[in-house]
């Protein structure tokens, strides 16, 4: 009878780490933007560095404000924002496919009927690059790993800012992926759109960053 060695150790985490890598290839190839619905599970999970907690700390979410979302996924971060709004705020939310808004409003609706429901959240069918709002509406503006899969990322930043009340701030969360924008990158084109860098967290590869429009900065050097 012939007999067979039982693969090492070694051998069996090589073959788990080829078959991971073998994973992790298709996946960066086959991802495409905007993120497919049909793939909306991955979307709740919550990354190193851009976790809730961690966008509360950049964002700073206040009853009565005003807030809008680019590209509000499965509702992760809007369901979390939205009810630190209070009854006088409200959340809107601007994505491209239906189906994900619908989907944040169900979720929203089910909370709701729980008795622990969100503020206010109007949904909206718009480009982002196009915002259907007036100027200086908003108090804050954020989206999460989703500028990197809009087009033409410098005319989302223009618009942000132009739907921006005096002072108000931008939010911007980037995590590696094939869509991914470098932090350099973002801050060279929020510089070119007129948008002054508060501050940062996180590494290059997993980050938050949040802007104010640079003539509010310049007004408020000037009154000191």
């Amino acid at each position: 009878m012939a007999h067979f060695a039982r693969p090492s150790r070694k051998t069996a985490l090589a073959a788990a780490t080829g078959a991971a890598a073998l994973a992790a290839g298709a996946w960066w190839f086959t991802d495409r933007a905007p993120y497919p619905y049909a793939q909306r599970r991955l979307l709740d999970l919550q990354l190193p560095f851009l976790g809730l907690a961690d966008l509360d700390t950049v964002l700073r979410p206040r009853p009565g404000e005003r807030m809008l979302e680019l590209g509000p996924g499965t509702g992760l971060q809007a369901l979390h924002v939205a009810p630190q709004l209070g009854p006088q705020g409200r959340l809107d939310i601007v994505d491209v496919q239906q189906e994900r808004l619908d989907h944040v409003m169900r979720r929203a609706q089910e909370d709701r009927a729980e008795g622990d429901g969100p503020g206010a959240i109007v949904p909206h069918l718009a480009d982002a690059r196009e915002l259907p709002f007036e100027e200086a509406e908003f108090d804050a503006v954020y989206l999460v790993t989703a500028l990197g899969e809009i087009p033409e990322p410098e005319r989302v930043l223009a618009d942000a800012a132009r739907v921006l009340k005096p002072g108000g701030r931008l939010v911007v969360g980037e995590f590696f992926d094939r869509h991914w924008i470098p932090f350099q990158r973002l801050h060279r084109m929020a510089d070119s759109q007129g948008l002054h860098l508060l501050e940062r967290r996180g590494p290059s590869l997993a980050y938050l960053a949040a802007f104010r429009p640079c003539a509010t900065e310049t007004a408020g050097a000037g009154a000191a």
